[in-house]
């Protein structure tokens, strides 16, 4: 799996580890990752020791000696500071930092990617047909959050027993469960004594990939069973 792992995406995933800025998924990926490959721990822990350094570097007290003695102690000791090593902890401190700002900078990327890319809504616009002339309705999806607003005008009121069914009509190839007309039965209502009826509904997943459907349309079906799609349309539309 490491193979087929480009080097920026790995450095990503440590960098999000050692901040616990991973999600879920993430982080089984990546414990997946450390029991595969243990040498990835080790870059782990480097990533941490250098963060350490960089935002809480040790205190150290001066010894409680004379000034002189501190004065001549620091002139000598200046002369031997490993400067290499300090200079290799900096160096790694400012690629560390470097490469958290490009991980915080790549999630809020992909992040404003996914908000931006949104799907559009979905609007169809139903007629009545010859068991209804007179009616019409408007269907808005949101495939976004899988809403939908059912807005009906002039239907006949139907006698006890008796509801209307919306029906989302899909291509006969769509990887979805229908019924023998290739339909989901996506609401059952009746309307008022006007024939009128607005309603906020759930719709299927299928809406999230709209060219799957080609129309709905609205029946005439048994309360008890309104499932067995057996009624006529009397309202229907195309996209």
């Amino acid at each position: 799996m490491l193979s087929s792992m480009s080097s920026e995406h790995l450095q990503l995933l440590i960098a999000g580890y050692v901040l616990g800025d991973l999600d879920p998924a993430e982080v089984a990926e990546f414990e997946r990752l450390l029991e595969q490959n243990p040498a990835i721990a080790q870059e782990v822990e480097q990533m941490q020791e250098t963060l350490t350094l960089a935002y809480d570097p040790p205190e150290v007290a001066p010894p409680a000696r004379l000034r002189s003695a501190i004065l001549n102690t620091t002139v000598r000791t200046r002369r031997s500071i490993p400067w290499n090593r300090i200079l290799n902890v900096a160096a790694a401190a400012i690629i560390a930092a470097l490469g958290i700002q490009n991980y915080a900078l790549r999630r809020s990327l992909l992040q404003s990617q996914a908000e931006t890319q949104r799907l559009a809504e979905l609007n169809f616009a139903l007629q009545g047909t010859a068991r209804a002339k007179e009616a019409s309705a408007k269907f808005e999806v949101d495939p976004n959050t899988l809403e939908g607003v059912l807005t009906v005008q002039n239907l006949p009121p139907l006698p006890p027993g008796k509801v209307y069914a919306l029906w989302t009509v899909l291509k006969p190839e769509a990887p979805f469960t229908v019924d023998r007309q290739n339909a989901i039965l996506t609401v059952a209502f009746t309307v008022d004594a006007q024939g009128n009826a607005t309603q906020t509904i759930p719709v299927p997943k299928v809406y999230r990939t709209g060219n799957l459907v080609t129309r709905v349309a609205v029946t005439s079906e048994d309360a008890a069973a309104p499932q067995r799609h057996q009624g006529k349309a009397v309202l229907t539309s195309q996209l």
